[in-house]
């Protein structure tokens, strides 16, 4: 692809035109009067390059000087009066454009004389001041087109910022939502097995018995901090309150069937062996590569791959590039923004896109032991 071209800006291209207009009417005006510069013609020349120049007058002043500079001198004026035109065309004062052209017309023709509007050619200068007002017009709706556009692809920016950005809370708040229930479950029975040993007291050791009250104290207030800091999260997908199994798997890949997909899921190791925020990124993968692939690549044969660590645990899910999508990875949208977010929390790394002609998507996570290991079997399914 070219690089963009560079384009000189507005203003610098105008005041060109304009100095290369004055200069040409002073040496026109020169000519007229028969090589003089010291004349009422060349002043008014550079009176009208001025003011065409310098920055902060009165939108109206300008194009007024020009008009009046062209209608009393004649011709030499031309071309200030069709910059001065073109400029108030493309600012939508075409009114004023064609009043003032008429203006200059008229006043050259009662003032006559060799340099007047209507000569060499009749209607020469009417025609350039038409152009000027054509030229006006469309440059004008091109310069709103084009900051239309910009401001179109800004907003669009800004858009797609927010969302990504929605999209990052939410995962976030899911998470914690996520965590809430797990740790509020586990807290709730140390909680409780130490009340029990509280209740019991009488038949244990004094020790014993002031770390078993001091322990319930403890869960409880742990319990209340845990709750009274997450009440703002939304409540959770009740489907997503008790971490997936390798049981869920099995679900997502049998309502995936039914939907007409045909999915190989393959698991190696137990769910067990590792904590409660791994098999959620993974039920979390295995959802959205089933969704990405059912959206863009209807028909194709996908593949679950999931190994349950320690020291890794990992989820893949494969399908075939669609017809239509080249080399390129299909854009899956906005939940790979979350699914990324969650993934990275727990210290993980994502992988999305195309590779040996199949769309993949991936999570690899570092797994420390969780529980007493189990054997680790091999089942296909």
């Amino acid at each position: 692809m070219q690089p963009p071209r560079r384009r000189l800006p507005t203003a610098l291209v105008r005041g060109g035109l304009v100095l290369v207009a004055g200069w040409t009417a002073l040496i026109n005006t020169a000519a007229v009067s028969g090589g003089s510069f010291a004349t009422a013609g060349s002043a008014a020349a550079v009176a009208t390059t001025a003011a065409l120049l310098v920055p902060g007058v009165p939108w109206w002043a300008p194009p007024v000087v020009a008009a009046a500079a062209a209608g009393w001198f004649g011709w030499p004026f031309l071309f200030l009066l069709v910059i001065a035109v073109v400029d108030l065309a493309s600012r939508r004062r075409v009114a004023w454009a064609v009043a003032l052209g008429v203006a200059a017309l008229t006043l050259s023709a009662l003032v006559g004389g060799p340099a007047t509007l209507w000569v060499p050619q009749q209607f020469g200068s009417p025609l350039f001041l038409v152009l000027g007002v054509v030229v006006g017009l469309w440059s004008g709706s091109r310069r709103r087109l084009i900051t239309a556009l910009e401001e179109q692809v800004a907003q669009r920016d800004v858009e797609r910022s927010l969302r990504e950005e929605q999209a990052r809370a939410s995962e976030r708040a899911r998470i914690a939502a996520e965590m809430h229930d797990v740790l509020a479950h586990r807290l709730s029975l140390i909680a409780l097995h130490t009340g029990v040993l509280e209740a019991t007291s009488d038949s244990l050791p004094p020790k014993v018995a002031e770390r078993a009250a001091l322990l319930r104290t403890a869960s409880t207030e742990a319990l209340d901090d845990l709750r009274s800091v997450l009440t703002v999260l939304r409540e959770p997908d009740p489907t997503d309150i008790q971490p997936p199994t390798t049981g869920d798997l099995d679900e997502l890949v049998g309502a995936a069937r039914a939907a007409g997909q045909e999915v190989r899921l393959v698991v190696t190791g137990e769910a067990a062996l590792v904590p409660a925020a791994h098999r959620l990124a993974v039920h979390r993968v295995v959802r959205e590569g089933l969704t990405n692939v059912r959206k863009h690549a209807d028909g194709a044969a996908g593949v679950v791959e999931v190994t349950y660590g320690p020291p890794l645990t990992s989820a893949t899910v494969r399908s075939p590039l669609s017809a239509g999508s080249g080399s390129g990875a299909t854009d899956p949208g906005y939940g790979i923004v979350g699914l990324r977010e969650r993934v990275h929390a727990v210290g993980g790394t994502l992988e999305v896109g195309a590779h040996d002609r199949e769309w993949v998507l991936g999570v690899t996570l570092p797994t420390p032991v969780h529980r007493s290991a189990a054997p680790a079997g091999e089942p296909t399914r």
